[in-house]
């Protein structure tokens, strides 16, 4: 029977992938991936050991701090530095949890990988392969996993993509497991306090972008920020700020080192430009050529029509049919043929 190297949180998903893989015949492996230093990684790793131990499935640790460290939590640093809003989850899953996982199977001689995520797994009529959305709309992870190669998809299997999270706590419940009501986390894990301007200060030693002006969207100076690590677009609260009318952050611009404020209706956009392109569901877009998806320019937001065009060797614009709140660079925008991943970026 085919092996399946199955990357274990912790958590109940990773839990129940392993129950149905097991119960399907797979050759099953738990194994985590030891990214970060504090206590609640130990905890997740004495959790994922338990559960394999009541499956009765091997199960190891691999260590990837240094790759952590190098590809994940410094280019987020450096992004915030930058001005921008990193999505690093995207990255993380591409980079480390699947390059990760696939280095595991090599050494068990195992055929798949397989994850807790909520989605699935198409071949579209190309012949490529493309994350479609969860059955259950409210647990979809696609976005998430746009940056996944066809190598890696090929050798993927979701075991929850048609089950709702209420289904997969009783499985992991009727099966024994000490983890199934334990509470989901919301926050980026090496942040789980998310204070992100607290953890980019540490990590930077004292070197943090200096203090600035707020201004308007005329370029009038409204007052001093403390420093573009603090401020993200769209947002509206902790600015220290006091106008007398709801305003939010518009625009951070790090080479003049100010951060510029407006009202709501300043944060809508029509037009988003996106680079680092990975093509998922569609080989290809040709240079000046458009094409009709829905885009989502972060992960909780819905799925709006627009038109793609290629309009660099690696970037696209999409222009919306109806203008989008709060488009922040750094953040990832996804784009669906349907229910399934069409190609992604990053917000430029």
């Amino acid at each position: 029977m085919a092996g399946v190297v199955v990357g274990m949180s912790g958590g109940v998903d990773s839990a129940v992938a392993c129950v149905l893989l097991k119960a399907a015949g797979y050759d099953v492996y738990g194994v985590t991936l030891k990214i970060w230093h504090d206590i609640n990684r130990c905890c997740e790793v004495s959790e994922a050991a338990k559960t394999c131990e009541t499956l009765g499935i091997p199960y190891s640790v691999v260590n990837m701090e240094a790759e952590f460290q190098r590809d994940v939590v410094d280019p987020f640093v450096e992004e915030y530095r930058a001005g921008r809003t990193p999505n690093p989850c995207c990255g993380c899953n591409h980079d480390i949890k699947w390059t990760g996982l696939m280095k595991a199977a090599a050494y068990h001689n195992a055929q798949f990988v397989a994850t807790g995520h909520y989605a699935r797994i198409l071949k579209v009529p190309s012949g490529r392969l493309a994350v479609q959305t969860s059955e259950y709309a409210d647990k979809d992870q696609s976005y998430m996993l746009y940056r996944l190669s066809q190598d890696m998809l090929a050798r993927t299997i979701f075991p929850l993509g048609q089950l709702a999270k209420d289904e997969v706590r009783r499985i992991a419940k009727a099966s024994g497991i000490e983890v199934y009501n334990k509470e989901e986390s919301q926050e980026i894990c090496f942040v789980p306090d998310g204070d992100y301007a607290a953890f980019i200060e540490d990590s930077l030693e004292g070197n943090v972008p200096p203090e600035g002006d707020f201004v308007d969207t005329e370029g009038n100076i409204l007052g001093y920020h403390k420093g573009i690590i603090n401020y993200t677009v769209g947002q509206r609260r902790g600015l220290g700020i006091a106008l007398g009318e709801r305003q939010y952050v518009t625009r951070i611009d790090p080479v003049n080192n100010v951060v510029v404020i407006g009202d709501d209706k300043d944060l809508f956009k029509r037009e988003v430009i996106c680079r680092s392109l990975n093509f998922m569901g569609i080989g290809d877009i040709p240079e000046g050529t458009g094409i009709r998806l829905c885009g989502k320019i972060r992960y909780h937001h819905p799925a709006s029509p627009c038109t793609v065009t290629r309009t660099g060797e690696d970037e696209i614009t999409a222009v919306f049919d109806e203008p989008v709140r709060a488009p922040a660079p750094g953040q990832s925008a996804v784009f669906y043929e349907g229910d399934l991943v069409a190609l992604g970026g990053v917000i430029v």
